[in-house]
């Protein structure tokens, strides 16, 4: 009996020590009310929990353990702060300016020291390599070329001691060995990233690292071999394991994201032929795209605050053909592109089209000031990236177009402004 006891405070030990608290202090003035935290799986982001503020406090209990990048979201003011955990309690304080975050102050140690290192590795990418070339200038170690040289010096040390912080540790080793580009440091081979891969702990999962490692291991040699180097690197991890198909679902996203088609094409076919168990991250990765393929029914689309229509859904709309734009006032791309549908929209609406824009805009007055140009129907959710319509209609880059039939089928996916009117054969 005593042994059974004694196991049993055992394991309510390790069951409240894996928790810990995310507390968060805000001025009374910001108006945000709710707040969602996100743990991170390779690239995504994995809602975990939400909470309303109390006082002028939020306060959010992690129930499992986590050790990575977290993320937290405030909908109503569109803001992000992203910190890290150490699988113990971590404390924030922001300050705000017309209901917008201005400044985080990272209370616990573990995230006070990972943006000590990241604020100081940022000046070395950006303000040492420009101070080196205005010394040069200054030869003399008096006045200011003294002070140039001892500003040289305090950015080349490193600012903290990150050796006692599991997570911070793995990131900044790994980030300097597979992602940060050094001249005159040695390349990185793929067996290294393959075994650095099969052998790294959860943390490569949640450290934001996966992706970048991957392209890497992409960029290493000549383009030409690029299938059998991908093959090489899917067997090694193996597709049947969790892992294998994280990494999987990401070089499907990277050769989406970067227009390669026949590469996402060939490597999703092999993720759907799958046989195995398949874990959340691929079957997402797999969803997504038969979604929104060629032949497949669009996903509807409720509006939060339509222009130019009295319909409540995208589906709403009656029109022969529908173009849906995925678009953001900031794209410079969109900016050379929509002029060609806005000149053309007239033509388009006497074939009994219609336009249909999504913004992934998140300043409302840019929003609108640009939106009162546009003719057609007009949407957005004012979240930026962190809209529904990145992960539901698998948007990566704007601008991005669809052309559905009357019926919502997906009938083609022009890649530009140009191509929506060739495919119309509008003149």
């Amino acid at each position: 009996m005593k042994k059974i006891v004694l196991f049993i405070s055992l394991l309510v030990c390790v069951s409240y020590s894996a928790q810990f608290k995310i507390s968060i202090e805000a001025p009374a003035s910001f108006g945000a009310k709710e707040v969602y935290l996100y743990t991170l799986n390779g690239s995504k982001d994995v809602l975990s929990a939400k909470e309303t503020k109390k006082g002028n406090m939020w306060q959010l209990q992690v129930k499992q353990p986590y050790t990575g990048m977290m993320k937290l979201y405030f909908p109503e003011s569109n803001a992000t702060i992203n910190f890290i955990s150490e699988n113990k309690d971590v404390k924030l304080k922001v300050s705000t300016a017309n209901n917008k975050i201005t400044d985080v102050a990272y209370l616990d140690e573990a995230n006070a020291t990972m943006n000590q290192i990241q604020d100081n590795q940022q000046k070395k990418e950006v303000i040492l390599p420009a101070l080196y070339q205005i010394k040069e200038y200054y030869k003399t170690e008096a006045g200011f070329g003294g002070a140039l040289s001892q500003e040289i010096d305090r950015l080349s040390r490193t600012s903290a001691d990150a050796t006692k912080f599991p997570f911070i540790n793995f990131y900044n080793t790994n980030y300097k060995k597979y992602v940060e580009k050094k001249a005159g440091a040695n390349a990185v081979t793929h067996a290294e990233i393959i075994d650095f891969i099969n052998k790294s702990t959860d943390m490569l999962e949640t450290s934001s690292l996966l992706r970048p490692i991957l392209v890497s291991y992409l960029n290493i040699g000549p383009s030409t071999n690029i299938i059998s180097d991908v093959d090489k690197l899917l067997a090694a991890v193996n597709t049947e394991t969790p892992r294998g198909q994280t990494v999987l679902s990401e070089l499907i996203e990277i050769f989406d994201t970067y227009g390669m088609t026949e590469l996402k094409d060939k490597y999703l076919t092999e993720a759907t032929n799958l046989k195995c168990t398949i874990n959340d991250r691929l079957a997402q990765t797999i969803s997504v795209n038969k979604n929104t393929d060629i032949g497949a029914v669009f996903p509807n689309y409720t509006f939060k605050n339509a222009r130019n229509t009295a319909a409540k859904t995208l589906h709403d709309i009656k029109a022969d053909k529908k173009i849906v734009v995925f678009w953001a006032s900031t794209c410079s791309h969109c900016e050379a592109e929509l002029p060609t549908l806005i000149e053309k929209y007239n033509a388009i609406k006497a074939q009994k089209g219609e336009i249909i824009a999504l913004s992934l805009d998140n300043d409302k007055t840019a929003y609108e000031n640009k939106v009162k140009m546009l003719p057609w129907v007009n949407d957005t959710e004012l979240k930026g990236w962190n809209s529904s319509y990145s992960d539901t209609y698998n948007i990566h880059a704007t601008p991005t177009y669809f052309i559905l039939d009357a019926n919502n089928k997906i009938i083609a996916k022009p890649d530009h402004a140009a191509d929506v009117i060739s495919y119309l054969k509008l003149k």
